[in-house]
């Protein structure tokens, strides 16, 4: 039996470190020829906290957004493994197969390998992995080349780092050791070592006490303030943020009984997450620890965000910019984005998340990340962009621009912040991962394939327009869906995301054709 060594010890840390050598040897070759054959493993686990995970509906199924790495397929001396924790339904991987430009379906089959946990728990997939020596020995087996080979993830965890090991191959993502930079902690820390606007706030949080104090200090610097932020540092897709009101608080009582006040009021909290409560939201906070920030006002607020890479050299760019689309109680939830961010801010929020994208890369960072704004429009027309998240992870803008990039092999222009198809036209299109309504529950995946067919909405290759589908695997159990518009402009884009929901709607509906 193999020894391994014992996870988060100097052994382990070191024979990581020794991996991780490898992916610039990898890259420069790729690169050179992307020919070059190579294997990917692809564990899309959501290694991150179970009970902020468990706010999301059908969240197992997440483990298929990163399905659009099959797209890496088209390069033809590629092999990939995707590791799953239930087997997904064929008709789903039938699906991204055939959107593959120029490949035979046949011979991006005859590349591609399947494996699956068959468990379905609530444990991320990569602690499933781990559980199972027998798996872990397939996908070794799997690996022809480990030279030429590599694993990339959702999110890298100590979790992904014992794999790595284990697998003996190097982690195309962040260091575990670097996640810190990505908390609502450490990402405060990175905006100001970068020089770019963030909120009023405290860091590095854990008890109630500490809470009211920020919250009273924030009240005292500007008595007119009407609510501020607590936020966990490992919360997911803004649902473990809450708010706090004031409300009859005075900031010219005393500093002690301010604080005192609010410490008692403390479980008036708003909290993002419906189910949320406060002694389980104290629980996570101490935990994980947060911060308190001051509330961005503002009469006219959008809320864009910077995608950014750096790659396995450590070069920082940005290769993207997204106007986010958000929900929840107070606006604060991640429901979907359109590409690119609104023409009269777009380019500053490349230049600002290029100042953090070089200071993630001077700390060691590699990999993608995203970096989240609140944008104010000033009296005199111009914004105010305020920089409140670090995603040090793939996240719900990657796989949106990861599919128009595969689809066209188009490329992002940094002079305008616009995506050109090889045609010469700029692409735009709105995505979401939150179509969800209890009519669609039922509705299998080859039901859906067979609508989308028939009234047209598939993407079309020459055209270059049309709907890509994703998180397919939970539209029969729970309703719910991912869906990519992409059109030559954002008013087409956002006319076939409507016709898609019209379409469904009428398909589900009482004279539908099911």
């Amino acid at each position: 039996m193999t020894t391994w060594p014992t996870p988060g010890s100097p052994d382990e840390i070191t024979a990581f470190a020794e991996l991780q050598t490898r992916v610039p040897e990898l890259y420069h070759a790729l690169s050179r020829d992307p020919r070059t054959p190579q294997t990917v493993v692809i564990v899309p686990s959501l290694s991150m906290d179970k009970r902020e995970l468990a706010k999301i509906t059908g969240v197992y199924h997440y483990e298929e957004r990163m399905l659009v790495n099959l797209m890496l397929l088209r390069q033809p001396r590629t092999r990939l493994i995707y590791v799953t924790s239930q087997q997904l339904d064929p008709v789903v991987v039938d699906y991204y197969l055939a959107l593959l430009p120029g490949v035979p379906t046949s011979h991006a089959r005859s590349r591609l390998v399947m494996l699956h946990c068959n468990d379905r728990s609530n444990l991320p997939l990569t602690q499933k992995i781990l559980e199972r020596p027998r798996l872990m020995a397939r996908i070794r087996r799997e690996v022809r080349d480990v030279e030429k080979a590599h694993m990339v993830c959702f999110n890298s965890s100590d979790l992904e780092r014992s794999l790595a090991v284990r697998l003996g191959l190097p982690l195309n993502s962040v260091d575990p050791a670097l996640n810190d930079l990505g908390t609502k902690s450490g990402c405060r820390e990175v905006f100001r070592a970068a020089g770019v606007d963030l909120p009023f706030g405290f860091e590095r949080l854990r008890t109630p006490e500490e809470v009211a104090e920020c919250l009273m200090e924030i009240k005292q610097r500007d008595p007119a303030a009407r609510r501020a932020v607590v936020k966990l540092n490992e919360g997911f897709s803004g649902e473990g943020n809450a708010l706090f009101y004031y409300e009859d608080l005075d900031a010219s009582a005393g500093r002690d009984v301010l604080k005192g006040r609010i410490l008692d009021r403390l479980d008036r909290l708003k909290f993002e997450a419906p189910q949320e409560t406060w002694p389980a939201f104290a629980e996570k906070y101490q935990d994980m620890g947060g911060v308190v920030e001051a509330f961005v006002e503002g009469e006219h607020k959008v809320s864009p965000s910077a995608q950014c890479r750096v790659n396995a050299v450590g070069e920082p760019q940005v290769i993207s910019t997204h106007d986010q689309v958000l929900g929840g109680p107070s606006g604060q939830v991640f429901l979907g984005c359109t590409f690119p961010a609104a023409d009269t801010y777009r380019m500053a929020i490349q230049e600002s998340g290029a100042k953090v994208a070089d200071e993630l890369a001077r700390r060691g960072v590699i990999g993608r990340f995203g970096v989240d704004y609140v944008s104010v429009r000033q009296p005199d027309g111009t914004w105010r962009h305020v920089a409140i998240e670090v995603n040090l992870r793939k996240g719900g803008t990657t796989h949106p621009f990861l599919t128009l990039k595969f689809l066209t092999a188009g490329q992002y222009n940094m002079e305008d912040g616009l995506f050109y198809a090889p045609s010469g036209r700029p692409k735009y299109y709105f995505a979401t991962d939150t179509l969800q309504e209890e009519r669609y529950r039922g509705l299998r995946a080859e039901d859906l394939v067979d609508i989308s067919v028939y009234h047209g909405l598939h993407f079309h290759g020459p055209s270059e327009r049309g709907v890509v589908f994703h998180l397919i695997g939970a539209l029969s159990e729970f309703g719910k869906l991912g869906v990519v518009a992409i059109g030559d402009n954002l008013q087409q884009a956002r006319f076939l995301y409507k016709q898609t929901i019209q379409v469904l709607d009428e398909e589900t509906g009482p004279g539908g054709h099911l």
